[in-house]
């Protein structure tokens, strides 16, 4: 049975453009596809739109017994989920356990969300009673990242389906493959056909699927796409957008308290993931002198010391990046920095022709010339010194984005001072940029979204407020 589009409850083959699913550990074909043609993701949109109305009046009870079976379906399936997204994009074979295992996760989070932030109730007034409920929009479009292929897509769409909308989900093309996993638990979960669609394929897909009639965007990725979808849907407030598209996040340490334990929060901030999250610190504001050396060098032991390999390598504990394209994106980012005066501390190394393998760098860019104000989405990090509290909290809030920070300090003034000042939408003390909670809001402003923040926030942008007086 071909599994390239799954439309109204059947699998069958995409009549677009074939491509493969390419390991990044050794560079082989995981798995082949054939992408959606226009016809088939109308097919899918009109099977979603043709199973809306039952779906959405559906009770909530019912939707979310129908949501709990497909958690515990995905529970059975979680080694299976973490060995098609490490082969699809070359996560360790831990790390795709963890997403696999958040997956679950998510469905409990998102109802307890769902009935504090999205629920009904009645009350009493003087002339009657005032009643507040919340209505689905209608079809939703998921467009899924490579780096959490699962778990992201898998948080716009319970949300998404719990409030009674319908869902057509086009995986990323880097990591297509769980995507079948999905189907099959909400399948044994007994969600109505139509409610779920699945089509495969690149730019073309996602542009047809842009253009169909659709009454929502969920997506997950970077700016240039996100603001690329923002302009397609100008003058379409009827269309529900909730973009979520990285940070160029910065990390202070100011008067910490331990060396090591501030290296390991550094080192976990900016290379978890091989640098592939979207809250991974990518510019560090050391102090000078003898302890920021200590800090820094503690850095690169820990660069030095960790594991690195295929995502099924014996103790690996960084797997590669998506592909080898991304690490000669990740090698022009760095040879552009150091054009620009920034003095290379501990270059990209240990690179596998062929492969996404690399080994973390630094580039310490304090007496450089300002570069753009980019994400790279990769295990590079860039230093700058500086002791001045003030003069560091410019240089963490000179960026267009706001998604992740943190700061390192033993010092409650200088969290306080801090953390009133740092323009994002995730601020963490003494914890990596990349701890972030499901059952709190994620997002943040500037480039980083469009102020439909997700987890906790999702039910917010998954149905709409119905305000009434009854007489």
């Amino acid at each position: 049975m071909t599994q390239d589009t799954y439309i109204n409850g059947v699998w069958d083959q995409g009549k677009g453009p074939s491509f493969d699913s390419i390991s990044p550990s050794d560079g082989s074909i995981v798995n082949s596809f054939h992408g959606a043609d226009t016809a088939q993701i109308e097919q899918a949109v009109s099977a979603a739109h043709n199973a809306f109305e039952n779906w959405s009046l559906t009770p909530q009870d019912q939707r979310d017994t129908i949501l709990k079976a497909y958690a515990d379906a995905l529970g059975k399936r979680k080694q299976a989920i973490a060995d098609a997204i490490s082969k699809d994009m070359g996560k360790p074979a831990w790390e795709a356990l963890t997403e696999a295992g958040a997956m679950v996760a998510k469905v409990a989070g998102s109802m307890t969300a769902q009935t504090e932030r999205a629920g009904s109730w009645t009350k009493e007034a003087d002339f009657g009673a005032l009643s507040l409920t919340h209505r689905p929009f209608g079809v939703m479009a998921v467009f899924g990242p490579f780096n959490f292929p699962g778990h992201l897509p898998n948080g716009h769409i319970v949300p998404a389906l719990l409030a009674g909308n319908t869902i057509v989900f086009k995986p990323s093309e880097l990591a297509p493959s769980v995507a079948t996993l999905m189907i099959e638990a909400f399948e044994e979960a007994g969600l109505p056909t139509g409610c779920v669609n699945v089509v495969q394929g690149g730019r073309d897909t996602g542009q047809a699927l842009l253009n169909a009639d659709i009454n929502g965007l969920l997506f997950t990725g970077s700016h240039h796409t996100g603001t690329a979808f923002h302009r397609h849907f100008a003058g379409r407030p009827d269309v529900m957008l909730a973009l979520e598209m990285g940070g160029n996040n910065p990390l202070i340490v100011h008067k910490p308290e331990d060396v090591e334990q501030a290296a390991e929060v550094i080192f976990q901030s900016a290379f978890i993931t091989t640098g592939q999250r979207c809250t991974c610190a990518r510019r560090l504001i050391l102090p000078t002198g003898e302890q920021g050396d200590a800090i820094l060098n503690a850095v690169i032991a820990k660069i030095e010391a960790v594991k690195i390999g295929p995502w099924d390598g014996e103790d690996v504990y960084l797997g590669p990046l998506v592909s080898a394209r991304a690490v000669e994106q990740a090698i022009a980012f760095q040879n552009e920095r150091v054009e620009l005066g920034g003095k290379l501390i501990k270059p990209l190394s240990d690179m596998v022709e062929g492969t996404g393998i690399v080994r973390p760098g630094i580039i310490d860019m304090t007496n450089a010339q300002r570069p753009p104000d980019e994400e790279l989405f990769g295990p590079f990090l860039q230093v700058y010194r500086e002791d001045d509290l003030d003069k560091a909290i410019l240089i963490a809030n000179d960026t267009r984005f706001g998604l992740s920070a943190g700061v390192i300090t033993g010092n409650d003034e200088v969290w306080e001072y801090t953390q009133a000042r740092l323009r994002v939408g995730i601020l963490n003390r003494n914890r990596p940029t990349t701890g972030a909670s499901g059952a709190m809001p994620f997002g943040g402003p500037g480039l980083s979204g469009n102020a439909r923040p997700s987890a906790y926030y999702a039910a917010d942008y998954c149905a709409w407020p119905q305000a009434r007086q009854i007489g």
